[in-house]
């Protein structure tokens, strides 16, 4: 198995280490990862400026590189450049904080996935849900267990899986629940400053804010289990499609006006 591996918090987060090690022994491993923290692009791609590639040292990595792009810049290269073969499998993470709800959309963790997916070959984007712990070990041992059974099944087309992993001694995880992408967004705050020369800016904080909802990844994940979400590239609305139909606009009339 080849197995490619990025993330959106660099090469030396200690949770990248720590799946590097988590997967040691099941396959080819190669590390494209950020060279620096990337969290929250998105999907963002580097057009205005060239990538530039360091060759890197990661533990327990057969090929290891950094890269100044982002997450989906290092899926791209990787893909397109690097390898001599495709990958089988694109693991994103281990990343520093859960990634429920809205978070998905502003995730650079779930992008690489989704770079995979864009690309057909089965992914996973995994996060721990804590910022402050540096134990990722049992987060490995579920990403391990998720590739070997998204290797062996595989995915639908244009689906990757999102999964979160509790902050929590093992024995206090209650097992794995399958669950839908909330609604759970973060209600950004803005601290308005002036820097020495007198010129204003803004530095952004917040503070995620909860639906009242049940069935839900981050729902789930609160509750002690492990969230997955499988989540589709397919953003249309098709129950709405039949219905917009109907609306009443006609092309002519808008040029016409």
């Amino acid at each position: 198995m080849r197995i490619l591996i990025s993330n959106d918090d660099g090469i030396h987060a200690v949770g990248l280490i720590e799946l590097v090690k988590a997967l040691h022994g099941l396959g080819e491993i190669w590390v494209v990862a950020p060279d620096r923290e990337q969290s929250a692009v998105g999907h963002s791609i580097t057009l205005s400026e060239p990538i530039r590639l360091y060759p890197a040292k990661v533990e327990f990595a057969d090929y290891a590189f950094a890269i100044s792009g982002t997450p989906a810049d290092c899926v791209k290269l990787a893909i397109t450049e690097l390898m001599p073969e495709r990958p089988d499998i694109v693991i994103s993470g281990i990343n520093r904080g859960e990634n429920t709800g809205i978070s998905v959309i502003y995730s650079g963790t779930v992008s690489a996935a989704t770079e995979g997916t864009i690309n057909g070959i089965p992914s996973l984007a995994v996060s721990l849900d804590s910022f402050t712990s540096t134990d990722y070990l049992y987060a490995g041992k579920v990403a391990r267990r998720f590739a070997e059974v998204a290797f062996t099944n595989g995915l639908p087309d244009g689906t990757l899986l999102n999964i979160n992993v509790p902050a929590l001694p093992p024995e206090q995880i209650k097992g794995v629940k399958v669950a839908r992408q909330g609604r759970a967004r973060f209600q950004e705050t803005f601290i308005e400053r002036d820097d020495p020369r007198g010129r204003r800016y803004y530095w952004m904080d917040g503070d995620k804010v909860a639906h009242a909802e049940t069935d839900t990844d981050g729902a789930a994940l609160k509750q002690g289990y492990i969230s997955v979400t499988p989540i589709r590239l397919d953003l249309t609305h098709h129950a709405f499609i039949d219905e917009m139909k109907l609306w009443p606009f006609q092309l002519e009339e808008l040029a016409a006006g």
